[in-house]
């Protein structure tokens, strides 16, 4: 039995002035990517691309495992894309063959009153054909606990963004700025005649 599942998760986050503009950290990849998910489930397989392992989630009686590789690019105005480009369910071989995912979202730079801001989306969306055990159970149920366990995930995704990725962010313009002034060479002062 073919059942489709889908969840989207809209957000928008007042970011506080710092010395480097937002648009500057989101042109890099990597550290959003670093921000969103735990790195130690991030492997980096090009400049764009990453594989994201991610935390064993169960539907119903199942435990599974969705690996994702994903890319991520930014373009010259700040906003950063991404796009599901594969994904494989560690865990249960059947749902393996028979499960497709897409996952597509951007995060721009804004307006937020006077204040500068991030807002974006992001859409997820599951195919797949279930075990046997499964067929017995009436549509609308598993339809109503796959999108509710899509949304969860968007949801922790959207949370990490608003702490984590703001944390990481003002770390960044820090160092940054800090770096910056390590660069300025003073100039050797002499005494006037």
């Amino acid at each position: 039995m073919s059942t489709r599942f889908s969840a989207s998760q809209a957000v928008e986050i007042v970011v506080p002035e710092q010395p480097i503009p937002i648009q500057h950290y989101l042109r890099q990849p990597q550290r959003l990517v670093n921000a969103l998910v735990d790195p130690s489930r991030v492997e980096h397989l090009s400049n764009e691309c990453f594989r994201l392992t991610m935390r064993p989630l169960t539907f119903m009686t199942l435990s599974i495992q969705p690996t994702v590789d994903i890319k991520v690019w930014a373009e010259h105005n700040g906003t950063i894309y991404l796009r599901s480009q594969g994904c494989e369910i560690r865990g249960v071989d059947y749902i393996n063959q028979r499960f497709a995912l897409n996952l597509k979202g951007y995060l721009s730079p804004s307006q937020v009153g006077s204040k500068a801001g991030l807002q974006g989306k992001a859409e997820l969306e599951v195919q797949v054909e279930l075990p046997p055990p499964f067929w017995l159970t009436p549509k609308p149920i598993l339809e109503a606990a796959g999108n509710g366990l899509l949304k969860s995930v968007l949801l922790t995704i959207k949370q990490r963004l608003q702490h984590q990725l703001l944390a990481d962010y003002y770390a960044w313009a820090s160092d940054t700025e800090d770096t910056e002034a390590d660069l300025i060479i003073p100039q050797p002062q002499f005494p006037l005649p």
